[in-house]
């Protein structure tokens, strides 16, 4: 199978960004020096729609490893490197991705890479599901099972099974302890911050950053305009978040009000038209909006273009919209994944989390997918736990453990 990529000789530059990410993703290398060995995925076929950057390539490589034929596309147009794309390639993964590719072309690589008729598949936003349950739905007598990245994608999955038309069991590595309460507060937190100062490079501190939604994410990327000086405004939908927010510190208000005094807006809902025409006509010249929700329907950027007289580039991941009235208002990265799109995305130590989830998701399906049933699971307590002790093991951290007494006393015997 031939893969699809921009140039294989970038090569040896990805190369380099894989190796490094290497040195900061002690679980990951745990789980690739025991896997190489014992191989549980040979003779298995794995399709992994996610960001393709470094470590992503490193997941997938060792899943390689671990004897699986694996096929690989970028779940974000904006988020594939070029580079990591071919090292992969020379790793012997297929690829079916590159950087800034079109909607037709985004599904024409996850048609491409479902062509090695998998068992196993690891989704980011649910299109590759979406296109197993619609179009190549020949090939789901091949699927043993899944996971998903994404709180979009587990929405998604749950609206699928709840109208009792999931065809295979996911597993929601979203919702794993080990993956949202760092990957979703800490990853988003610091990596979407680094793509909007690095493409912006404007201050933080003392601006009014309005946070779109108090999930984990929306709590990352607060904690962390906090950080920056910001002063910060909560706009929410769910009383008890909205409650959490203000005994955290923060203001809270519909976005009707923030807009007329947000100087940098950041939707993280996993909702369509947080921001939409009447809030572009009320915000003050110079706003910045950027998105950190999975599509790019977060900002309603029709609504923005109807209101605007002209549309520009004025510099790169960052699009003016000039108003009738004379404000300009600045999009980021098109709406797309800000973290991605205009930088990195999660930093190696946290996405050495994220990614031990999903090896072990992948190794929990493959072990019992005959018992599972047609649902969306939440992944096994006791995988958490092992993954939280493995980390500690690598960063040399000792903790207490219960004593049969105290065992007793709590009653976990």
């Amino acid at each position: 199978m031939e893969s699809m990529i921009r140039d294989i000789k970038l090569a040896p530059s990805g190369h380099d960004k894989i190796d490094w990410v290497k040195n900061f993703m002690p679980v990951m290398h745990h789980v690739e020096e025991e896997f190489s060995k014992t191989k549980p995925f040979q003779g298995i076929k794995m399709v992994i729609t996610l960001h393709l950057e470094a470590k992503t390539a490193y997941m997938a490589e060792i899943f390689h490893h671990a004897g699986a034929e694996v096929a690989v596309t970028g779940s974000n147009p904006l988020s594939t490197q070029d580079d990591v794309a071919a090292a992969l390639v020379e790793d012997g993964v297929h690829v079916f991705a590159w950087h800034g590719c079109t909607e037709e072309e985004y599904f024409t690589f996850i048609n491409r890479a479902l062509d090695i008729q998998p068992d196993i598949l690891i989704d980011d936003g649910g299109d590759l599901v979406h296109t197993l349950h619609t179009t190549r739905r020949e090939l789901l007598p091949h699927i043993l099972g899944g996971s998903e990245e994404t709180t979009t994608g587990v929405n998604r999955l749950r609206g699928l099974a709840k109208a009792g038309k999931l065809e295979f069991p996911m597993l929601a590595a979203n919702d794993a302890y080990m993956k949202y309460l760092f990957d979703n507060r800490y990853g988003t937190g610091q990596s979407t911050w680094d793509g909007i100062l690095r493409t912006t490079n404007l201050v933080v501190a003392g601006k009014n950053v309005v946070i779109a939604g108090y999930g984990w994410c929306g709590k990352g990327g607060a904690m962390r305009a906090r950080g920056l000086g910001a002063n910060v405004i909560i706009t929410e939908v769910d009383p008890i978040k909205a409650i959490e927010a203000i005994f955290d510190g923060f203001r809270v208000m519909p976005m009707d009000e923030a807009a007329k005094i947000g100087d940098i807006f950041l939707t993280l809902t996993g909702d369509k038209d947080i921001i939409r025409k009447r809030h572009f006509e009320s915000m003050k010249n110079g706003a910045i909006l950027a998105n950190a929700g999975h599509f790019d329907c977060e900002i309603n950027i029709p609504e923005l273009e109807s209101v605007s007289v002209s549309r520009r580039t004025v510099r790169k991941n960052i699009e003016e919209f000039a108003q009738k009235d004379g404000r300009k208002l600045y999009l980021l990265a098109e709406g797309r994944l800000v973290n991605l799109g205009a930088g990195d995305g999660h930093p190696a130590e946290i996405m050495d989390l994220s990614f031990g989830v999903q090896f072990f998701c992948a190794l929990h399906i493959l072990k019992h997918h005959a018992e599972l049933k047609n649902q969306v699971y939440v992944m096994p307590e006791e995988i958490n736990t092992e993954l939280a002790r493995l980390k500690l093991d690598a960063l040399g951290v000792k903790i207490d453990t219960l004593s049969e007494e105290q065992r007793a006393y709590l009653n976990l015997n």
